[in-house]
């Protein structure tokens, strides 16, 4: 890039707005040029911050690393975004890391320059001063849109049914999701707490442009600038636009509004026309062409359950994986194995870690089986699944966009109309949902009494410590992770019966309940999903075993006895059993003073390996 092409990117971008001419200039002669492969960082977690850098050409991905190793991708930058603007606030290293999800331009400019001129920093520090202030805004909404947004204080008019209204110009969303805003202020929880359902809208938009276009209902200019906005979109961009809560009246009109409006203000942006401008693109007319609220937002919603649903069961897979080890590791180490909180007969606390591994393999198959539902859909059915205003080719037209956009083997409801009222599907799912929290919620009580005591209950097992567990009590530390385990069970099972009473109160030809079922199902998964990490990780892989105290409550064990009813029958069995209870002397020691057995004949019988299978 010469210096003319660094001044016009540098004018470009909202950091440097303000500034002369000659500041412009200097700026442009110290920045750098480079060129980064497709997956080279552009700097790392925990390096120092040195310095800004200016995207030209290409995506950057910024992402993180989490506690347990994986990492999360925080959102895109693409040209005229900046990122590592926080060099000239602090000191501290990064907290984010940043890399080329593609071949990649960028300038880089040390943060010594800016600190080295007040006038200049003056400015930047304004300008950076807004980003955080935005960012602070959504902080309590999880937003994932990460890159910068100048704010002016201008707005725009816009209109619709009710009247004339004034939307903050930098907005993308418009009239009628102001009015949603205001009308459903209901749990704090709005879109943009789950990505993959605004991602999912975005892939449900995009698929229905292209299929309008080749049905020559839709403009090239308008479909091409759509299917970029949506792009955009699925990349995580603008996702701090996506503003209404989840729980809302209208059967999801909202939630659907609100990507049509942000996806058409984007798209005249990228058409070369001011937001708003909704004569050359518009939200009903364009956007939601040959669509319904009623077929569009269940679409969405099923395509981003199958992909919450992935990444659950991934969690579940490593819970399994976790458990597995344990099962191995524990396999020596003999304990009473207990009915109805009574002695029973020995087992290894290795069987009591598979049986856990094996019921939670029961749920990965349940979890896949019960997701594959959500692949019918009901595109192209319209208002009540009649497909009124939508061409009779659309739905065969817009399913394999879908199929390719996604990789999914969507396919179309046979009969549109059903499809539309039913809501089966998400019953099914959450039943699924609820079994395995039950099972997560069995697994953590027996982890809890299994480590009671440690001087006073079982004590066979040791929990990691996490915390100090009494402000009273001196020392005591409590189970906290199965505890909270457990509670979220308890939310979970409760959002069962949510989407049970919603699925109920649908009437006639549409359920209008579906928002609550939504926010149900994707509350429960991410509830389940972080519950299971923290589970695997801070509890179960740190668990040791007690070995010497689960030998002892084996060999004094009056349940010895059922391994030696095949011997010496069941009346001298419940007879020793009934004197040992009585005196409180070993079942060993009874046997042998009866002369029942020889002490060669029941030591192999009563040998740990002799009694597991």
């Amino acid at each position: 890039m010469d210096a003319t092409d660094k001044k016009a990117l540098i004018n470009n971008i909202e950091l440097f707005r303000g500034l002369s001419v000659e500041e412009i200039s200097v700026i442009a002669d110290e920045a750098i040029e480079r060129d980064y492969k497709e997956g080279e960082l552009l700097f790392a977690e925990n390096n120092p911050r040195k310095e800004i850098f200016l995207i030209a050409e290409g995506k950057v991905e910024l992402f993180k690393s989490t506690a347990f190793g994986e990492e999360q991708r925080i959102t895109f930058f693409t040209k005229y975004d900046f990122l590592g603007e926080g060099s000239l606030m602090e000191d501290s290293p990064h907290s984010t890391s940043a890399r080329a999800f593609e071949r990649s331009k960028v300038l880089a400019i040390n943060s010594e320059l800016f600190r080295s001129s007040g006038s200049i920093a003056v400015v930047i520090l304004s300008n950076i001063t807004k980003v955080v202030s935005r960012r602070m805004r959504y902080a309590n909404t999880k937003m994932m849109n990460a890159t910068a947004q100048y704010e002016s204080g201008k707005t725009r008019r816009e209109h619709d049914l009710l009247g004339e209204r004034e939307v903050p110009y930098e907005y993308y969303y418009g009239v009628q999701t102001l009015r949603a805003l205001e009308n459903f202020n209901i749990s704090g929880i709005t879109l943009n707490f789950y990505p993959d359902f605004i991602i999912s809208l975005a892939i449900v938009k995009m698929a229905a442009t292209k299929a309008n276009y080749e049905l020559g209902i839709l403009p090239k200019e308008i479909a091409d600038a759509i299917v970029m906005a949506c792009q955009e979109i699925m990349d995580n961009r603008y996702h701090s636009h996506f503003v209404v809560d989840m729980i809302q009246g209208g059967a999801g009109t909202s939630t659907n509004m609100n990507a049509n409006e942000v996806i058409a203000n984007r798209a005249l942006e990228i058409m070369g026309k001011e937001k708003g401008q909704y004569e050359f693109c518009h939200p009903n007319n364009h956007v939601n062409l040959s669509q319904s609220t009623n077929d569009a937002y269940p679409t969405a919603i099923k395509i981003a359950l199958i992909k919450a649903n992935e990444k659950l069961v991934d969690v579940l897979q490593d819970l399994i994986k976790v458990l597995h080890k344990k099962a191995k590791e524990f396999s020596k180490v003999i304990k009473m194995g207990r009915t109805q909180l009574q002695d029973a007969v020995p087992m290894t606390l290795g069987q009591s870690f598979l049986a856990f591994a094996v019921t939670m393999e029961e749920e990965v198959q349940l979890l896949n089986r019960t997701s594959a539902l959500f692949l019918e859909v009901n595109m192209g059915g319209t208002a009540i699944g009649t497909g009124i205003n939508a061409d009779p080719k659309y739905g065969d037209k817009v399913i394999p966009y879908l199929r390719t956009i996604t990789g999914m083997e969507i396919r179309l409801a046979r009969n549109l109309v059903e499809a539309t009222q039913d809501t089966g599907d998400f019953i099914t799912y959450s039943s699924a949902l609820k079994r395995l929290a039950t099972k997560l919620s069995k697994m953590s009580n027996d982890l809890r009494l299994m480590s009671s005591g440690p001087r006073a209950g079982l004590n066979e097992i040791n929990l990691p410590p996490m915390q100090p567990g009494s402000t009273i009590m001196p020392g005591k530390v409590n189970p906290v992770i199965p505890e909270v385990v457990n509670q979220i069970a308890f939310k979970v099972i409760g959002n069962d019966l949510t989407v049970s009473m919603a699925a109920e109160a649908g009437q006639l030809e549409l359920n209008v309940m579906e928002p609550v079922i939504v926010q149900s199902l994707f509350e429960s998964i991410e509830m389940l999903k972080n519950g299971m990490k923290v589970l695997a990780y801070r509890c179960i892989d740190g668990i040791t075993a007690n070995e010497e105290q689960c030998k002892q409550t084996v060999q004094n064990s009056i349940g010895l006895v059922t391994a030696l009813n095949p011997f010496i029958g069941y009346d001298a069995s419940t007879l020793i059993a009934k004197l040992a209870l009585e005196s409180g002397r070993s079942v060993y020691e009874l046997v042998l003073e009866k002369q029942l057995l020889s002490k060669q004949e029941l030591d192999c019988i009563l040998a740990p390996e002799n009694m597991i299978h």
